[in-house]
């Protein structure tokens, strides 16, 4: 292992935890809880592998205010209330978010079942000695992304079963369609990486501080590969817009 991974690891990972912590701790508030409930876990898992250059997209448009949405129906109805009750009011103007925030979250959405799938699958893995075909590397894969495809489900239905009203099992046949492509296209671009960081730093195991480093590496890229079909399934309707 080089001194610097170890270096570098030990200063960008602790950011990493507490700026998810602090997230985590922040969407629990009432006033910045999500409106869509499943993005309270989305984002934290988001920042934790992104580290603290999560926290500026988090911020950006992630930050639910429920109080300044408060103000904005209380103004609307006073406004209402006095134009008369006989006038039609039209509702507040509501600036759409461009594509790319959707996209992201989107994406982030997909990204946080897979990268939780896959720490928990590294770590089965490790603990259990898995080794499909006598390859460390392939029992990784195996389990984590058996882990990562359940677990992206289940939060792509707490997302899509609410916003359309569907029941548990036309909500996960749905969730199914929308999540599967995204969360393939996000395992390709993360198997990619860790199998070169498997071969560049050798002897790393989930016990060592500078494994979980170029994890995160690993999880940027399979956020990369699936932002553009998140591009293309939220285009289509196949996955709703967030």
């Amino acid at each position: 292992m080089p001194p610097w991974l170890a270096q570098a690891a030990a200063v960008w990972l602790p950011l990493s935890v507490l700026a998810a912590l602090y997230v985590a701790a922040d969407v629990a508030l009432p006033r910045h809880r999500p409106p869509m409930r499943v993005m309270a876990f989305v984002w934290p898992l988001t920042v934790l592998y992104w580290g603290p250059v999560g926290l500026i997209f988090y911020f950006w448009f992630g930050r639910a205010n429920r109080a300044s949405s408060h103000e904005t129906h209380k103004t609307h109805d006073a406004h209402t209330e006095h134009r008369g009750q006989h006038e039609t009011a039209s509702p507040p103007s509501v600036p759409s978010r461009p594509m790319w925030q959707a996209v992201f979250e989107g994406a982030a959405h997909c990204g946080a079942g897979c990268a939780l799938g896959d720490f928990i699958g590294d770590w089965l893995a490790y603990g259990t000695d898995f080794r499909p075909w006598g390859s460390v590397f392939a029992g990784k894969v195996v389990v984590g992304f058996v882990l990562a495809y359940a677990l992206g489900i289940v939060f792509q239905f707490f997302a899509i079963a609410p916003m359309r009203g569907l029941g548990v099992r036309e909500g996960l046949v749905q969730a199914i369609k929308a999540d599967t492509l995204s969360l393939v296209a996000y395992e390709v671009g993360m198997f990619v990486v860790m199998w070169f960081t498997s071969h560049a730093f050798t002897g790393l195991t989930p016990k060592t501080l500078a494994y979980w480093l170029p994890m995160q590496w690993a999880m940027l890229a399979g956020f990369a590969t699936t932002y553009p079909v998140n591009v293309w399934l939220i285009a289509r309707g196949i996955k709703e817009r967030m």
